[in-house]
């Protein structure tokens, strides 16, 4: 019976490693995107910023839930995992505004703020896609 339990908690665990591990791979190759779609719409067309860091959020954020879906939690693209995504990611957006405004309020260098809302606001949107979104 101990083995059992051992053994699935080992698998539990190693499945919930390997899913950190593409989350994060998958962020960073979601950054990027963000960062190329965005600065492609204002260097090559020539559109606002802010319009163009919204249009790249959506670029983002529609990739994000493909491969997040697909590959990170090796799940198949439904509707209800669509609206669970989303709700994440409107929490991990307040989060993000959350911690920075501390970081404000608290006169600390806007630097600071950024690295804070790294450290917080990956793990904590994990976390919920694991035990929430793809369950």
């Amino acid at each position: 019976m101990v083995y059992f339990v051992l053994g699935t908690f080992n698998m539990a665990s190693s499945r919930l490693t390997r899913q950190a591990q593409r989350f994060a791979l998958s962020g960073l190759l979601v950054t990027g995107i963000h960062v190329f779609s965005a600065s492609g719409l204002i260097l090559l067309l020539v559109v606002d910023p802010p319009i163009a860091n919204g249009l790249a959020f959506v670029v983002a954020t529609v990739f994000s839930y493909t491969i997040n879906t697909l590959w990170s939690f090796s799940s198949p693209l439904h509707g209800r995992n669509l609206i669970r995504f989303m709700a994440v990611s409107m929490f991990g957006c307040f989060l993000a505004v959350s911690v920075a405004s501390a970081a404000q309020h608290y006169d600390l260098h806007y630097l600071y703020g950024i690295g804070l809302v790294a450290l917080v606001v990956p793990p904590a949107t994990f976390l919920l896609h694991s035990f929430w979104t793809y369950r």
